[in-house]
């Protein structure tokens, strides 16, 4: 068997419960699971799942690997970090997402940004974006209109 070493960067999500979270983002985004690794106490020590090409990890939360603490979004208090989905027939996809659960940040709007745009939060509090481009925007553009909304 020959060891790969391809270059790549993934994100890597911690939540509550690994196995609710692979469900939850199968019917949200349309996640196809690849690999899914049982742990201690019927945690998963690792998942690893494709959405819209990339692949994402996720696990349970193991505090004891991590010096004691916890660290979904909601032990952390919320989550710096928003993963970012981009492509066609946003409206769909920004629905699927809420009818399998997600809770509105950021309704979807056209943004001046040539974007239609929304972001959710899952039900283990991370944030996701959606988009779609509905129009392009020059830079003179851009700035103009950045400018008139400081």
């Amino acid at each position: 068997m020959a060891i790969e070493n391809t270059p790549m960067l993934v994100p890597h999500l911690v939540v509550d419960d690994a196995a609710a979270a692979l469900d939850f983002y199968a019917k949200a985004f349309g996640a196809e699971e690849m690999v899914r690794m049982p742990g201690p106490g019927g945690k998963l020590i690792h998942a690893c799942m494709r959405i819209n090409g990339s692949l994402v990890f996720l696990n349970d939360d193991f505090p004891e690997f991590n010096d004691g603490r916890s660290s979904t979004p909601t032990a952390l208090g919320g989550t710096p970090v928003t993963i970012h989905l981009q492509g066609p027939d946003v409206d769909a996809r920004f629905q699927r997402a809420l009818d399998a659960g997600a809770t509105v940040v950021n309704p979807l709007e056209d943004q001046f940004w040539g974007d239609r745009y929304g972001v959710v939060r899952d039900p283990f509090g991370h944030h996701w974006s959606l988009a779609e481009t509905v129009r392009e925007v020059d830079m003179a553009e851009l700035l103009a209109q950045m400018n008139a909304q400081a």
